[in-house]
């Protein structure tokens, strides 16, 4: 029976850590927004993007899902292979130091961010105001999960199972390695696992030696989630989390291997048994670091090993329409089979945009024809939208359908107009640059591309927003409009003020240069669109932007 209550009482505590890790990354995501998307995008040199994906991690509250946003990134070309590797790299780094913080024993400190946290959650107006509450709640629950934790193992720690237990992973290394990794994975969080492992040592119930083969398997495990997650996408995505893998996995295998050989070497242990262990992980994730001199060799093996999928436009899945004929006559079948539709020409659209910047600075035809292709895909989208719609039983459906089939047709349309604002602007614009043999200045150039970045993300929430109707995700596209527009007459400003100063450059390409700036803004109008209907719906759109009471 005391087994059976430990177990239990073990579940409850992990579950619960789980959900406050969870809790916490998620008030921090919302909060955040496209925001954290963007510093992923920024391609530097690897020690600074090492310090990116460092702060990224502790403010993710998971290396995994560093790693997810950086493959993401690679996938659309928004990022290199060594930067994104090195940006990984940190976020392991930075990961062991958020464990460091939450080892402390803060539990002095729970009833002020309960408190702290509850009020401004409750009382707050504003949505980031509201997500700092959930983030200071979270990490009270965290606290309380892990002194729950300790107290549900110590009870057992004298008993006669967890004694023979915690000696048989001393002796079995392998086991222990072995049960770490399987644990990272299995709670998609190597956080939690190092955090019980770490309370689970300091109270002695499981010794130094085998917390240090769990520590090092739970960094092989955490490597494995983002592999497994990213398996079915782009070459390009899977490979910085296979190469992480490769060189943290290998890292820590060898290193467990070494103490099992060799045992432990003499440590200081002023630190205690778990202050101990906490340092050596970060040790273990700071010497990992150095391994950003393999990114060159690693890179060309991987592509070797994962090369990237020829073109073929005739085969490709996204010019295949989701539309199924025989849904119209069944409303709730037709409006997911038209939503997955509309999805996959939001998709097609994102395709097209990925290589709009590499032609302004190298224009190829076949590159450009392809995109015309792609367009057509689109039209003919549309086209069958139409189709489709036509057809349903609209007079049978109730108005909360009709309102979502009106939004999805609505944003269909959006989307196949700023097709063919790249296709018949943007395109002509780069080919006329290239004719002309112009070229952009260095800063005008890296302004396009922010907008162009920027345009590329934003159309990626566009995605998750008509999936998932969230009314956070649809206030920041919103927010978002603002802020492109701010950027795109930024840029107008730092232009003109580069032609007062006389660059050649500048003057020979203006046009082109505010032309392409005015269009990448005007396509994100069309795309920020998805976000209207669902505003609207829970009445957090204003019909006007016209003063109340303003005299004609």
């Amino acid at each position: 029976m005391q087994i059976l209550y430990f177990l239990v009482q073990l579940s409850g505590a992990v579950l619960l850590l789980l959900f406050a890790v969870r809790m916490v990354r998620t008030g921090i995501e919302r909060a955040t927004g496209p925001r954290l998307h963007r510093a992923v995008g920024k391609t530097r040199s690897p020690l600074p993007m090492m310090a990116s994906g460092l702060l990224m991690a502790m403010v993710l509250q998971s290396s995994a899902a560093v790693a997810l946003l950086v493959a993401g990134f690679a996938a659309s070309g928004g990022i290199g292979f060594a930067p994104g590797l090195a940006m990984v790299l940190g976020g392991d780094l930075g990961s062991a130091i958020l464990i460091m913080l939450f080892s402390f024993h803060l539990e002095a400190l729970v009833p002020l961010l309960l408190t702290l946290g509850g009020l401004i959650f409750l009382r707050a107006n504003t949505s980031r105001w509201k997500q700092a509450g959930r983030i200071l709640v979270g990490i009270a629950l965290i606290l309380i999960a892990l002194r729950y934790l300790r107290e549900a193992v110590e009870p057992i720690r004298d008993s006669a199972v967890l004694p023979a237990l915690a000696a048989y992973l001393e002796r079995d290394f392998v086991t222990a390695f072995l049960a770490g990794a399987a644990l990272a994975f299995i709670m998609h969080s190597s956080v939690a696992t190092i955090l019980m492992t770490v309370a689970v040592v300091g109270l002695g119930a499981i010794p130094l030696a085998a917390g240090i083969s769990i520590v090092l398997g739970a960094n092989l495990g955490s490597t494995v989630i983002p592999v497994w997650l990213t398996r079915h996408s782009e070459p390009a995505a899977r490979r910085i989390p296979l190469a992480n893998l490769m060189l943290r996995g290998s890292a820590a295998f060898i290193c467990a291997t070494a103490i099992d050989a060799l045992g432990l070497p003499t440590l200081p242990y002023t630190l205690g048994e778990s202050g101990t262990l906490v340092a050596l992980h970060i040790a273990f994730n700071f010497g990992v670091l150095v391994l950003i001199v393999l990114a060159t060799p690693l890179e060309a093996l991987l592509r070797k090993a994962i090369p990237d999928a020829p073109l073929d436009h005739e085969a490709k899945p996204l010019h295949k329409s989701h539309l199924d004929p025989g849904t119209t006559d069944v409303p709730v079948r037709a409006l997911a089979s038209l939503r997955r539709e509309v999805i996959r020409m939001a998709d097609v659209l994102s395709e097209m945009l990925a290589p709009l910047m590499e032609l302004y600075q190298n224009y190829d035809p076949v590159r450009a024809a392809a995109i015309f292709d792609e367009d057509a895909v689109l039209n003919k989208a549309l086209d069958d939208i139409r189709i489709f719609v036509a057809e349903m039983p609209q007079h049978a459906m109730p108005k909360d359908q009709k309102r979502e089939l009106r939004a999805l047709v609505d944003y269909a349309i959006a989307l196949e107009a700023a097709g063919d604002l790249l296709v018949k602007r943007l395109l002509d614009l780069a080919k006329e640059k290239s004719d002309r043999a112009l070229e952009f200045s260095d800063e005008g150039y890296a302004e396009l591309t922010v907008l162009h970045s920027r345009l590329s993300q934003n159309l990626a929430t566009a995605s998750s927003v008509l999936v998932s109707n969230d009314l956070i995700g649809a206030r920041q596209l919103i927010e978002e409009k603002a802020e492109m527009a701010r950027l795109e007459r930024k840029t107008r400003k730092a232009h003109l003020k580069r032609l007062s100063a006389g660059n050649d450059r500048s003057f020979s390409s203006s046009d082109i240069h505010i032309e392409t700036a005015y269009t990448l803004k005007e396509m994100h109008s069309w795309v920020v669109t998805v976000a209207h209907p669902i505003l609207v719906r829970e009445g957090q759109l204003l019909e006007s932007r016209l003063a109340d009471g303003a005299k004609a």
